[in-house]
């Protein structure tokens, strides 16, 4: 069977991604990537749009039969033309797609001329995707996706990704200030690889075992509990239970509001109530 290839990074899988995983049928479908885009092992700074087990997950989804994820320590001195013959002579590619400002090789040196004339010479086939335009005439990326995130645009972000912007983490042990008010909540560390979120409250889906309960869900940093990391914490409606040291999935659906800082615990139970009917 002849191989044909996605060469990108797929961080979210937004629409521009997806054009370019259309792979053609009677082919084995093959995504090359990175576990995290080398823009930011290259800066240090890690803001991912999904888990990379998510993404292996969603790409399974949409059909593809095999993931190469590449170690970006053991490939970025690669010369462009090294890694033009890894695709052809390891991985066999008869078929390529890329994106239009694919770049590759040591310093991302490599950009689709490149890979257009060594297609031609070796007989591969090359489909370069045009760039997925937003309504302001820009080409979508994983970065504008991530400034929306950051700016708590979480409905427009969602328009663009494969699936609602997530995150899952286990849950931990809070100070349950909640269950004095009768909104007990869950507490749980925001991973550290995604995106942050604007900080806020938010309305949100959360997934329990499989089950989806609405929830409301403020993130961010909360200085009583003398930590240095973002907190997630969600009250969960019509939920009983107890979920310590379970995994839970929080889907946020709908920016609220900025936190508020609470004269009393009165108040704080009167803006959940508020919070729950938005």
């Amino acid at each position: 069977m002849k191989t044909a290839i996605a060469l990108g990074t797929f961080d979210g899988l937004h629409n521009a991604h997806r054009k370019v995983l259309t792979l053609p049928d009677g082919y084995k479908k093959v995504a090359v990537t990175f576990k995290m885009p080398p823009k930011m092992l290259v800066f240090g700074q890690s803001e991912m749009l999904l888990s990379f087990d998510e993404k292996c997950c969603f790409l399974k989804e949409i059909g593809v039969d095999e993931i190469i994820a590449l170690d970006f320590e053991e490939v970025k001195n690669a010369s462009p033309e090294e890694f033009l013959v890894y695709l052809k002579d390891e991985i066999g590619a008869n078929y390529i797609t890329c994106g239009f400002n694919y770049r590759f090789g040591k310093g991302g040196a490599g950009n689709t001329a490149m890979l257009s004339d060594f297609c031609n010479k070796n007989g591969i086939e090359l489909c370069v995707s045009s760039p997925y335009l937003l309504p302001d005439g820009n080409a979508l990326s994983s970065s504008y996706i991530r400034s929306l995130l950051k700016n708590g645009e979480i409905e427009e972000a969602n328009k663009y990704l494969y699936k609602p912007f997530s995150f899952t983490a286990t849950v931990n042990k809070g100070d349950q200030r909640g269950r004095t008010i009768g909104f007990p909540t869950i507490n749980q560390k925001y991973p550290e690889s995604l995106v942050k979120l604007r900080f806020g409250v938010y309305k949100t889906k959360v997934v329990v075992k499989g089950k989806e309960f609405d929830g409301i869900t403020d993130i961010g940093v909360r200085p009583t509990y003398e930590t240095d990391y973002v907190i997630s914490e969600t009250f969960i409606k019509n939920f009983s239970g107890d979920l310590y040291g379970k995994e839970v999935t929080i889907v946020p659906i709908k920016f609220l509001r900025d936190e508020i800082k609470f004269n009393s615990l009165e108040e704080l139970k009167a803006q959940i109530e508020k919070d729950l009917n938005n």
